[in-house]
C-alpha cells in the first residue's frame, strides 16, 4: 500500500497544528506499512494519535467558539475508525486496509479545508497555544460551518 507523503499543501501555517499533522502522517505510514500480524497494533497507535489530535483541535475550537461542524466531523471519523478497529480485531484486516486506502484523500480535504479555516481563525485571533488566551478578542465573530470549510490561511 502506498504511504502518505507530507507536502506543503498540507501545511496550515500554524506550528502546533502542522506538527500534529506531520505526526498523523507518520502514524498512518507505520500502520499501512505494517504486515498483517502487526497491523492491529499499528492501527491502535494510529487511533491513539488521532484521538489526541482531534481532542487538541476540539479544545482550541471550544476556546474560540469555532463551529461544531468541525468537531462533528472528528466524531464521525473516530466512530468509523473505532468500528473498523473492532472488525480488524475480529480478523477483518482487509477492512482495515480498505480504511487506510481512504484516509489520505479524507485527510487532505480535511486539512486543507476545515483545519486551514481553523488555523486562519486562530491566527486572526492571535491565539496563544500555551495559555489558550486570545490576543485579539475584537476579532471574535460568528463563524459558520459554511465559512469554516471554505476559508483558507
Amino acid at each position: 500500500m502506498a504511504t502518505m507523503e507530507w507536502t506543503e499543501n498540507l501545511e496550515v501555517g500554524l506550528g502546533p497544528m502542522d506538527d500534529t499533522h506531520r505526526e498523523f502522517v507518520v502514524c498512518y505510514n507505520a500502520m499501512v506499512n505494517a504486515d498483517d500480524s502487526a497491523f492491529l497494533g499499528q492501527l491502535d497507535a494510529f487511533i491513539q494519535h488521532t484521538v489526541r489530535h482531534f481532542a487538541q483541535e476540539n479544545v482550541w475550537m471550544e476556546k474560540v467558539n469555532f463551529p461544531g461542524c468541525h468537531r462533528a466531523e472528528h466524531d464521525r471519523v473516530l466512530a468509523v475508525i473505532q468500528d473498523v478497529r473492532k472488525r480488524v480485531a475480529n480478523g477483518d484486516i482487509a477492512l482495515g486496509r480498505r480504511l487506510a486506502e481512504e484516509l489520505p484523500a479524507w485527510f487532505e480535504t480535511h486539512a486543507t479545508g476545515m483545519d486551514a479555516a481553523l488555523a486562519f481563525h486562530l491566527q486572526t485571533l492571535d491565539f496563544n497555544f500555551k495559555t489558550g488566551e486570545i490576543g485579539n478578542p475584537a476579532a471574535l465573530a460568528d463563524v459558520s460551518c459554511s465559512t469554516a470549510s471554505h476559508e483558507t490561511a
